[in-house]
């Protein structure tokens, strides 16, 4: 049995807009995928994104290195 806090084989990527200090789940899903890592994100610990590209981040080290990169 699949608890929906893992990420297993059966999961599927969701499609999020990120807005500010939320977000709206536009396909359902149980998780979306770090930028920069390439690393899967469960919804449930998604904390950090950037509204203006609409990305995802793993960490907040990760989130500074991606916005640094694109200033």
């Amino acid at each position: 049995m699949t608890k929906f806090n893992e990420i297993g084989s059966t999961e599927k990527q969701a499609k999020v807009k990120y807005l500010d200090g939320e977000f709206e789940i536009i396909k359902d899903g149980q998780y979306v995928i770090c930028a920069v890592s390439g690393k899967r994100i469960s919804l449930n610990d998604l904390k950090y994104w950037s509204v203006e590209r609409q990305e995802a981040y793993d960490s907040a080290h990760l989130a500074l290195t991606q916005y640094k990169k694109n200033i």
